[in-house]
């Protein structure tokens, strides 16, 4: 049986190679330019590799191998991985060419779309700036507003996707994509959902304190009663980030820095080289070009890039060495793992170590050694970066229970006032008060809903892993953290980068730091800072 299945999954990966270099090069053309060309490209591109992918009689034989099992277990997990991917695309001509037609139209509008603020359209960065910035409550509110314009433009086109992937979903007996997501995702809905739980209810209280002395310092700040605070006073788009405090303002510290410069050194610090991919990427922003940040590995080998749209402050500083953290992923894979393994174990893992290089910017280490910034201004704000950074991750971590529960609604019910489940989700999350009268497609101005479907449970997963593996660095590594020095990017390199998608994530995790995954560590980070200072 090995024989068959090894001859097939050759033939496959011959197949599909080329195929996937181009369609990742027409997606990068495309968020350089938002150009119709690019956006037809792609999709043609998307559509031929999701045929090879739909074809049934392939799937069964997959599926044969996979139940019937494989002794040599590379291959077997080469076998496991694309019965995953076929299963995903069990779906007809018709549909496929739809499903890609409406994702290529909404990605183009997400891309290109800028919001109306005062007569003028506007890219984000600079709405982003008014929420930061900005003392009057009306052109706050303007702002924000502006930010959600998306949302009607795309909204029927979302649905309707939505209503596709349902019923792709249902074809292969699935009650819904998000059980379906889920199960390709190798993560099993019912132990997601006690582990969101669990950590709902280590932050609740947390959150409501530190939400509630947060409130106060907004309410001084814009003259208005506590009551009357609403989204657009809390600093960006969704509230996912923790407002500017001016006790913790590192922005006028990267006025004057070369940030490409600062996460070079970050990197080489840690023995890993990531001049290449700067040099392949595109950093700055420019007309056309999509106004988010992402990693691309084009050919699941040496060509990785980043997109950013880079400015002089700390945000895009997080941002850069983010991205940077899921290049290095990719670009230390073991070179002689099969190329279906050549890639991260899972989304969360490859989610995990960006979400710890974008922390350093909060480190009191990686701010004085290796960022190299004015020490005495640090050494004022240093009392108050854990307690401001303990806030930002408990409001990240409240604003991705939103999205996640409001996604298994979505696809559980896609009929119902998805406007009011919305604000329904927000209000019991991340306790913000909804605008008054307000009847729009908010949900639909969030780019993964409509392209990276039943995703956003890995950001939040991510974080417990960034902490397990903070953890076990500072405990057996270097212990001044991930920023120490060249042997956490050894550690890194060997125990995590390097094994690929060899093994299940959470086999990985095992592997890396000597336990599956546990929510302790991320509630000793970050959860126990916050009781502490409310309770004291």
């Amino acid at each position: 049986m090995a024989q068959p299945a090894q001859s097939f999954v050759d033939g496959h990966v011959e197949k599909i190679a080329p195929l996937v270099r181009a369609l990742n090069l027409a997606a990068w053309d495309l968020s350089l330019t938002g150009d119709e060309e690019c956006a037809k490209k792609k999709a043609d591109l998307d559509a031929a590799l999701t045929k090879l992918y739909a074809d049934r009689a392939e799937f069964r034989a997959l599926e044969t191998w996979r139940r019937e099992g494989v002794p040599d277990p590379v291959l077997s997990r080469q076998v496991d991985l694309l019965y995953r991917a076929y299963l995903a695309n069990q779906k007809d001509e018709p549909t496929i060419e739809k499903m890609v037609r409406l994702e290529s139209e909404v990605e183009k509008v997400y891309y290109t779309h800028r919001g109306v603020f005062e007569g003028n359209p506007t890219p984000d960065n600079e709405l982003r700036t008014v929420l930061v910035e900005e003392t009057d409550s009306g052109r706050r509110r303007a702002a924000w507003q502006a930010s959600k314009q998306v949302g009607p433009k795309v909204r029927e086109s979302v649905l309707e996707l939505v209503r596709l992937r349902n019923d792709v979903a249902r074809s292969v007996g699935f009650p819904d994509h998000y059980h379906m997501a889920l199960e390709l995702q190798e993560l099993d809905e019912a132990g997601l959902l006690q582990v969101l739980g669990e950590l709902e209810e280590r932050t609740r209280e947390p959150f409501a304190a530190a939400k509630a002395t947060l409130d106060g310092f907004l309410a001084r700040r814009f003259g208005v009663p506590v009551d009357d605070l609403r989204p657009w006073h809390y600093g960006d788009f969704f509230f996912q980030d923790a407002p500017a405090d001016e006790a913790v303002d590192l922005d006028p510290l990267f006025v004057e820095k070369d940030l490409v410069a600062i996460a070079l050194r970050t990197y080489d610090r840690l023995g890993l080289e990531a001049r290449d991919i700067i040099g392949r990427s595109d950093l700055y922003a420019k007309p056309g070009k999509s106004q988010h940040a992402f990693c691309t590995c084009i050919d699941r080998g040496q060509d990785i890039r980043t997109l950013c749209n880079l400015r002089p402050d700390e945000r895009w500083m997080s941002t850069l060495l983010h991205e940077l953290g899921h290049a290095v992923y990719d670009k230390y894979l073991e070179p002689g793992l099969p190329y279906l393994l050549r890639e991260p174990a899972h989304a969360l893992t490859t989610e995990a170590v960006a979400m710890i290089m974008g922390r350093l910017t909060k480190d009191e280490y990686w701010l004085r050694a290796v960022a190299e910034l004015d020490a005495g201004r640090i050494g004022k704000m240093l009392p108050h970066i854990r307690e401001y950074t303990s806030l930002a991750m408990l409001v990240f971590v409240r604003w991705c229970l939103v999205m996640t529960h409001f996604e298994r609604d979505l696809y559980r019910n896609p009929q119902q006032d998805l406007n009011k489940l919305w604000w329904d989700h927000v209000e019991r999350f991340q306790m913000l008060t909804r605008p008054e009268g307000r009847d729009e497609p908010d949900w639909a101005a969030k780019i993964h809903l409509a392209l990276a479907p039943v995703y956003y449970h890995n950001y939040v997963l991510g974080e417990m892993v960034a902490s397990q593996l903070h953890r076990y660095i500072v405990d057996n590594v270097d212990a001044r953290g991930v920023a120490g020095g060249a042997a956490v990017g050894e550690f890194l390199k060997e125990r995590l980068f390097s094994l690929g998608a060899r093994y299940p994530w959470d086999e990985t995790l095992e592997r890396a730091t000597g336990e599956r995954l546990s929510p302790r560590y991320f509630a000793e980070q970050f959860v126990r800072e916050v009781l502490a200072q409310h309770h004291s």
